[in-house]
């Protein structure tokens, strides 16, 4: 396999964006006011979680599928060591000789304390929606020839995004909020995310091209094994010419 500069750091990047997302942002519920639509409310996560999305979509079409394919089981991994972590520090008995400990220990319960039914549904949402997102991308730059790719950042996530949403608040929520709650909170949480990547476009074009040109290469998946239980190389990389 080949090795890259910058594909650890990108790798990286990704999955310190997932683990903030998912154990940072979803303690916090945020309320904001627009003009027309009103009074919005959404997890805290949600402002940063679509940036994941943004690395995948970035590790696709500069590195090929197989190699997003490998970030992606990346963050899954330390999402599970996340979680088991977390179970372990809330689950222990806090010392009664330390007097902070009976404010901290609740804290960490509402923060870090998921049920099972949330863990479940953010693992899955997950794996799923960075699977459809990557799988997407790639064959959509093989069926326009590698042009187009505000298309493909934003068509990619879309279809990731919705897998994820229809997931995660179904799986997590089912029965605790009334019907009409999830389909509104699904649809919201779906459009927001869809809109930061598409408002992101120009800075996703500017990191892609430098990439490209950095690493030489432009991978087009012809061949590639999309099983995402591979974790073989996989791919076309075409060098890019000086000038480019």
């Amino acid at each position: 396999m080949r090795a890259f500069r910058y594909y650890d750091f990108l790798v990286a990047g990704m999955v310190a964006v997932l683990l903030c997302s998912n154990l940072i942002g979803p303690g916090k519920v945020c309320a904001i006011t627009l003009p027309v639509l009103g009074t919005l409310s959404f997890g805290a996560g949600n402002l940063f979680f679509p940036v994941a999305y943004i690395f995948g979509d970035v590790l696709t079409e500069v590195y090929g599928y197989a190699r997003a394919r490998r970030a992606i089981w990346a963050g899954f991994g330390a999402l599970v060591f996340a979680t088991i972590m977390s179970a372990i520090v809330v689950g222990m008995p806090p010392s009664p000789h330390e007097p902070w400990n009976a404010t901290l220990q609740p804290a960490l319960e509402i923060v870090f304390g998921n049920t099972w039914r949330i863990v479940a549904a953010s693992m899955l949402a997950y794996w799923v929606g960075d699977f459809v997102n990557s799988y997407v991308m790639a064959k959509m730059k093989l069926w326009t020839q590698g042009r187009y790719l505000w298309m493909r950042t934003i068509g990619s996530t879309a279809c990731g995004q919705a897998a994820d949403s229809l997931l995660f608040y179904p799986i997590a929520f089912y029965g605790i909020w009334t019907n009409d709650a999830l389909i509104a909170v699904i649809a919201f949480n779906f459009t927001m995310k869809v809109t930061v990547e598409a408002v992101m476009t120009p800075v996703t074009y500017f990191v892609v091209n430098r990439l490209k040109r950095a690493e030489n290469v432009d991978t087009f998946d012809e061949g590639t094994d999309f099983s995402p239980f591979s974790l073989a190389d996989g791919g076309v990389r075409r060098p890019l010419d000086a000038d480019r």
